[in-house]
This record gives structure tokens, C-alpha cells and sequence, in this order.
């Protein structure tokens, strides 16, 4: 098989800074205007329409037009997937820009890949989850034991709602900060979302970054056995 035409198409795609500005402002799973993503972007709002354009024709994003104004975002999860490894394949070199960007090293101790759990928080909950038996690795994905079933359902997990989406159930996403995979797919959004809804983790004015408050930190010692920094 071929690869070579698919390869060079993506690289000239994420080769243009302002593109590449683009969807790192989308990996976290929001839906922006153009507006919010020319100033990501650092580049005017002609030619942020431009490059708008040729994400969504690649299938990369969507456009969505709500009222009056029409909203960007990844066009399916698992994209946020493939594109955040890729801030660390070569060596990050910071570039000057018209707004502060995010720091990757900002982001390695906690952050939400899309609408999961990464870094190093990501990491340790994955961790602890298999340590405790509730999953197993299986290929490219986890599967979830018998004790995991009896874990999420008490967590308030819909797991026969989740086996229902055309999501993969469990995908072992691999971390760029810690160099292992962390729980995602629908069952890491799931348990993302369970985190927030409960108060255990809040984002920061940093996108994507999040803080595990004090309460967070006993629950997942309690049901996980981690101690989170």
C-alpha cells in the first residue's frame, strides 16, 4: 500500500503554523468561532477562512452554524488522538506570536486530551485502574473486566449507553508527556466527565490544563490507591 500521497497531504496541511494553531485550539473538544480561532491562528480573518476551508474539506474539522454564527470544531474524537503525540516528535521550539500560547510543559502534569484524561494524571487513573483490575490491555484497546463493570456502574457510568455510540469503547491513547497510554475513547470521556461533574477536577484559564482539587485527591486515593501531586 501506498502511503507516500497520504503522508505528504497531512504534512502540507499541519506544515502551515497557523493551521496547525488551529487544531491544537480544537484538540480539547470545543467548538470555536472564527473569530476565536484567527487569534489562535495569529493570522487575519481572511486567512483564517482560508485555512478553515481546507481542514474541513480534508475531514480534519467540521463547521457547524449555529444562529448567527458558525462554530469549528474536530470533526471526530479519535483525531485529538493522532494529533496530540505529534507536539512531541520533534524538538518544541518556541516561536514569538501575537497572544501567549500554552507551554507544553505547562501541560504535562494534568490536562484533557479532547474529552479525556492525559498527562500525568491521565497516566496514573489509567494505571490504577489496572491495577485494581478493572481493566485489561487488550491490542489496542482495554478491555473492561467483570470487577470494572461493577467499578463505572457504581461511578454512575451509562455503560450500555456507551456500547451503543460508534466510539471505540476503551482506546489506549498514547501520552506525548509520559510516553504511555492513558484511558480513552467513550468510556475515558465518561470517567473525564464523572471527574468534573463530581468537582474533582477544574480547568484552568490555561486550554486544556486542569488542577485535581484536595477532594479529588482523597477519592482517587480511596478508589484507586494513587497519590496525586
Amino acid at each position: 500500500m501506498n502511503v507516500t500521497p497520504s503522508f505528504a497531504s497531512i504534512g502540507a496541511l499541519l506544515g502551515v503554523p497557523a493551521r496547525a494553531n488551529i487544531l491544537a485550539s480544537l484538540i480539547d473538544g470545543r467548538a470555536l468561532t472564527a473569530t476565536e480561532l484567527a487569534i489562535a491562528a495569529g493570522v487575519s480573518p481572511q486567512t483564517t477562512s482560508s485555512h478553515l476551508a481546507k481542514l474541513v474539506d480534508a475531514g480534519l474539522i467540521l463547521a457547524e452554524k449555529h444562529g448567527r454564527h458558525r462554530f469549528y470544531r474536530l470533526a471526530e474524537p479519535h483525531i485529538a488522538d493522532i494529533l496530540e503525540p505529534l507536539g512531541e516528535l520533534v524538538k518544541h521550539h518556541p516561536v514569538p506570536e501575537r497572544r501567549k500560547s500554552w507551554t507544553p510543559e505547562d501541560l504535562r502534569p494534568a490536562r484533557i486530551c479532547y474529552d479525556h484524561l492525559a498527562g500525568a494524571i491521565g497516566v496514573q487513573v489509567t494505571d490504577g485502574l489496572m491495577q485494581k483490575g478493572y481493566l485489561d490491555s487488550l491490542g489496542r484497546d482495554y478491555r473492561m473486566t467483570d470487577g470494572g463493570s461493577a467499578f463505572f456502574d457504581a461511578f454512575g457510568v451509562d455503560l450500555a449507553a456507551l456500547a451503543r455510540t460508534r466510539r471505540v469503547f476503551a482506546r489506549q491513547c498514547l501520552d506525548w508527556s509520559e510516553r504511555r497510554p492513558h484511558l480513552g475513547g467513550a468510556l475515558g470521556a465518561a470517567l473525564c466527565a464523572g471527574f468534573i461533574e463530581k468537582g474533582w477536577i477544574k480547568r484552568t484559564r490555561v486550554p486544556r490544563q486542569i488542577v485535581v482539587v484536595d477532594a479529588g485527591r482523597r477519592a482517587l486515593k480511596d478508589l484507586l490507591g494513587i497519590e496525586i501531586a
